[in-house]
């Protein structure tokens, strides 16, 4: 018999799992033949004087019959993992970018028996890591491989987070593909899975190879420039026939979303949010979150999520990256842009993350590109304060709330790796944006002691926090409701934010569009 059980554990419980099920289920452990873990997740909340739990979801497989409980149930009939469909391999998909969306987007196309087509403006994963560490360690910036594009997408070189707010069936789906691509296979059960930025590289590369042998092709340093009706145009020059095109740009490709705004194609700016990474000591963190037990090496390192509302704006924290790292973001000259990245160990030391508010049309204006404009303003101010040469403009909290500029002793050295300049974050952000910043600080500071200590340090400017734009499409065909061959797809259509969604929302444009040929 199979059972499904919600169990909690204490953190001090040292017995295993198996004799753990066996007492709730009033068993012999040796009629446990097996044990899959569905779902692990840290309870920190600790009420009433509670200790730290483990919430786990298990399935059983036992030997004989147990009652059924609360608690105790039936194993859910599996779901078919992927959708079948006789196709023939033409005409070719194209797809335009390898990040998430376009990648599982093609991975569909591909099992289904059709042979997409690729088109990738960054380098492969090895060629792009070269470059992204040569921008790291000289500022020499190449704008089509870098933190922003080439394969795998921005998430490559990210914390390789697979959290998601969806409640989709999908999600089981492509935790497994991750898996069999080489993810470690925790992240099919933990509560809040990463792959990390070491690990993810590995994987991409393998998925690749996946969509290679069922008969795909991938061009890499293969910049989309130019849409036709039926064609698109490969770096100015090379005019490849598409009578189906999946767009899968990210939220950084401006250029792309220029050229296609010209072309017709129907958009409309979107809201997005900006601010500055904050960084603490982890154990700091760890501590806030554990108390006592901080040190227990059971618990993973510590994460957070923070929000504030204000009268007129809220703030909130984003893309946390425990023992990670602030890294250098842009893709256009003469910018200066941050994000977060952590490996799989988290083992920096260090705890980074973004600390955002919403900015929408009262603040970029009227104009289906306006949002891009107004991220370029930021990133080119910082550009300019922190001495035009890629450094990161920083300033502790105290000066920031205060409007000064003199602290150069932080509870942490900024880890941006480039280097760094203390300047007046004030004269950068807007004063709307700064203001909530500073109330949510102060906020935070009375929710977590000394979260927004005087020496704790701000890195500017985040600002590729999710699209600027949205590419419409219909909400049944998930067509573009200008061109009937063009499915927008991912974080750049700005229908996902993040790995997980993107992918998901990838292969649900690509079930759609065969779906359409059946």
């Amino acid at each position: 018999m199979e059972v499904r059980i919600n169990l909690a554990v204490e953190l001090e419980d040292e017995r295993a799992l198996e004799e753990i099920i066996a007492a709730r289920l009033k068993i012999d452990v040796k009629r446990i033949r097996g044990i899959k873990i569905i779902r692990k997740a840290v309870d920190a909340r600790r009420y009433r004087g509670a200790g730290i739990k483990f919430n786990y979801i298990v399935d059983v497989d036992i030997a004989g019959k147990v009652a059924l409980r609360d608690g105790v149930m039936k194993v859910p009939a599996a779901e078919e993992e992927h959708q079948h469909y006789s196709l023939a391999p033409n005409p070719y998909p194209l797809i335009i970018g390898f990040g998430p969306a376009g990648m599982f987007a093609a991975l569909e196309l591909a099992r289904a028996g059709l042979e997409p087509i690729i088109f990738e403006r960054g380098g492969d994963v090895d060629s792009r890591t070269v470059k992204v560490e040569k921008f790291f360690n000289s500022g020499d910036l190449d704008v089509n491989s870098n933190v922003q594009f080439g394969e795998g997408g921005a998430g490559t070189f990210s914390d390789g987070k697979l959290t998601t707010r969806l409640n989709d069936s999908l999600i089981d789906y492509v935790l497994k593909i991750f898996i069999e691509a080489g993810a470690p296979a925790e992240i099919g059960y933990l509560q809040k899975p990463h792959i990390g930025t070491d690990k993810l590289r590995a994987v991409v590369k393998n998925i690749r190879q996946q969509i290679i042998d069922l008969g795909g092709k991938i061009y890499f340093n293969a910049q989309v420039t130019d849409l036709e009706s039926a064609a698109l145009i490969v770096n100015n020059e090379q005019r490849f026939s598409a009578d189906v095109i999946f767009l899968g740009i990210g939220h950084s490709a401006r250029d792309t979303y220029e050229m296609l705004n010209a072309r017709g194609v129907a958009m409309e700016a979107k809201a997005f949010a900006v601010g500055v990474r904050i960084e603490h000591p982890q154990e700091f963190i760890n501590i806030a979150q554990y108390g006592a037990d901080f040190a227990n090496p059971k618990l993973p390192v510590a994460d957070y999520f923070l929000t504030y509302k204000g009268d007129g704006r809220g703030a909130y924290s984003f893309c946390m990256c425990p023992g990670g790292k602030v890294v250098a973001a842009t893709s256009e000259i003469g910018r200066v842009v941050t994000n977060g990245m952590s490996n799989f160990d988290r083992n920096s030391g260090v705890a980074n993350s973004a600390l955002l508010v919403t900015v929408d049309r009262r603040d970029f204006g009227e104009g289906i590109l306006s949002g891009i404009r107004f991220q370029r303003r930021l990133e080119s101010a910082a550009f300019e304060l922190a001495g035009k040469n890629y450094f990161a403009p920083v300033q502790s909290v105290g000066d920031f709330l205060t409007g000064r500029a003199d602290c150069t002793n932080f509870v942490v050295k900024p880890t941006y790796p480039i280097g760094y300049k203390v300047v007046d974050l004030n004269k950068i952000l807007p004063h709307e944006i700064a203001n909530t910043l500073k109330e949510a600080l102060i906020f935070w500071n009375g929710k977590i002691k000394n979260y927004a200590a005087a020496d704790v340090v701000l890195t500017g400017v985040e600002t590729r926090t999710s699209a600027p734009c949205r590419i419409l499409r219909d909400k049944i065909t998930r067509c573009s409701i200008s061109h009937n061959n063009i499915y927008p797809i991912g974080e750049g259509a700005g229908y996902a934010g993040g790995i997980m969604s993107s992918a998901i929302d990838g292969i649900k444009s690509a079930r759609s569009y065969m779906q359409a040929q059946k």
